[in-house]
């Protein structure tokens, strides 16, 4: 997995790392208010030797001073010390349980000692504080007296008295804000890398390509008005959606390059990944191109062709293999163009046998004799054999994979089924992809140009060369990109 795959994940689940962040900072806040303020109060001593004041006493004493400081540091922890201060106070502690929450240190090559205390009361920490410094004066005093008599060389000042604190030393809110925002944001990045490696659903090429390198025929964009307006002649022109259909059908030209695929069948793994208004739209994009298109329902289980264009079903493919009635009779004329739609006809009990029957090769045949391209809406390969034994009839098939819903496994299984009959297999069109984000196939483009100007030139151009290019008449050369080139280079 490379870097950009990372960022992939990351811009995917960018929802569930700032829902993590701000978690994480909600949880840093929580534990700041919840948590009970502690003070801090600081006092410093100062170390001196006691002596007649020649330089080579000065340097001596001032040698002796660090080495002993130490010393004087680890002894501010002792019961010597902490004891006389819990007495003066009257505090309800043990020795022990004091020395936790009084801290002693030096800096490397001073006679300095800092002492710090830390109490839920400023007043009281500042308190200890002053006690903890006198206890330790005296008690360096007396450990350093001599035993014949005389006093001792070693004498300790305060220096930096210590005062009751303003502000608590903790919580500190800002820490515990900026803590929680990086453990969040971990916690959400490791979230989502572990749900890509447990998640096995196709989500864009990018998770398509992990299981087989068949050409993407294009990507259909996910469109909240296509539950209720699925065709394409009830999008606008230059939709998103509409130009998603028309590069379909550019692309299906390219993979068709031969034209011995005259019969295309559709197909998906699954019900309910849009292989029915992928076929009855693309039908409709050949239809507009100019050319004479049949569009089957031979989904004999579920058929749904005649619901998206207002058509009667109980008369077509079926009535046609059982020899009630001329194929002629039972195609209907659907829309402007020269699009003839061959409905299901009757649910039959044995869909399978009918269409592995002679009736329906010969049907096929006939049908690629009157028509330029014929489109069948077939059933989906995992449930049933349907469109396994149709994809044995037809000159290619092309599998409709719906992402977020397709699983590997079942794709997989979808195209080993499909290599075992020995199909054609044209490739793949990635239905209900995201409009933006990371898996997002690029037709958002034309509706999300902050330019208005530049987006409506972009727009003529690409109706200029589109219907150019369906009435196979060159545009002109400015309109001429690469792509367009080498199709009327290929039709010439």
């Amino acid at each position: 997995m490379d870097l950009r795959e990372y960022l992939r994940i990351m811009r995917r689940s960018w929802m569930w790392i700032v829902s993590a962040a701000l978690m994480g900072v909600l949880a840093g806040g929580v534990l700041t208010y919840v948590v009970k303020p502690t003070y801090t109060s600081e006092t410093q001593l100062f170390v001196a030797i006691q002596n007649s004041g020649s330089a080579q006493e000065l340097q001596q004493g001032n040698t002796f001073s660090q080495a002993r400081v130490q010393s004087y540091v680890k002894t501010v922890a002792t019961p010597i010390v902490l004891q006389p201060v819990i007495d003066t106070l009257g505090l309800n502690v043990t020795a022990d349980e004091l020395s936790t929450r009084v801290k002693a240190s030096t800096d490397a090559n001073t006679v300095l000692i800092n002492i710090s205390v830390q109490d839920y009361s400023p007043v009281q920490a500042a308190a200890i504080a002053r006690a903890v410094a006198e206890s330790l004066v005296h008690a360096v005093d007396t450990l350093e007296k001599p035993k014949t008599a005389g006093e001792s060389p070693v004498n300790l000042s305060v220096v930096t008295p210590a005062a009751a604190p303003t502000s608590p030393s903790s919580p500190n809110a800002r820490l515990n804000l900026i803590l929680g925002l990086l453990f969040g944001m971990a916690v959400g990045i490791v979230a989502a890398l572990l749900r890509s490696a447990l998640d096995n659903r196709i989500r864009g090429e990018a998770e398509l390509r992990r299981v087989t390198e068949a050409p993407l025929l294009g990507g259909i964009a996910f469109d909240q008005d296509a539950v209720k307006k699925p065709l394409l002649t009830q999008s606008p022109a230059q939709s998103p959606r509409a130009e998603s259909f028309r590069q379909l059908r550019t692309n299906l030209k390219f993979a068709n390059i031969s034209g011995q695929a005259r019969t295309v069948l559709l197909t998906s793994s699954l019900p309910g990944e849009g292989k029915s208004t992928t076929a009855t739209n693309l039908a409709i994009a050949l239809a507009q191109s100019g050319q004479k298109v049949c569009l089957v329902d031979a989904d004999l289980r579920r058929p749904m062709v005649h619901d998206y264009l207002g058509l009667d079903r109980n008369a077509g493919l079926t009535t046609a293999l059982v020899g009630q009635a001329d194929i002629n009779d039972l195609l209907q004329p659907w829309g402007a163009e020269e699009l003839f739609v061959l409905t299901s006809g009757e649910i039959p009990p044995n869909p399978s046998e009918l269409l592995g029957s002679e009736e329906m090769k010969h049907l096929v045949a006939r049908l690629e004799q009157e028509f330029d391209s014929v489109i069948i809406d077939a059933p989906p390969l995992l449930p049933v054999a349907d469109a396994a034994i149709l994809a044995q009839f037809v000159g290619g098939v092309v599998l409709v994979v719906s992402t977020q819903k397709t699983r590997f496994q079942e794709l997989e299984k979808s195209l080993s089924g499909l290599e075992l009959v020995s199909a054609n297999m044209l490739g793949i069109v990635l239905n209900r992809l995201p409009a933006k984000g990371p898996d997002a196939y690029g037709y958002g483009y034309y509706s999300h140009d902050k330019n208005t100007l530049s987006s409506a030139k972009s727009n003529k151009k690409i109706r200029s060369t589109t219907a150019l290019r369906d009435e196979n008449v060159e545009p002109p050369a400015k309109y001429l990109d690469d792509f367009d080139r080498t199709l009327f280079k290929d039709r010439g």
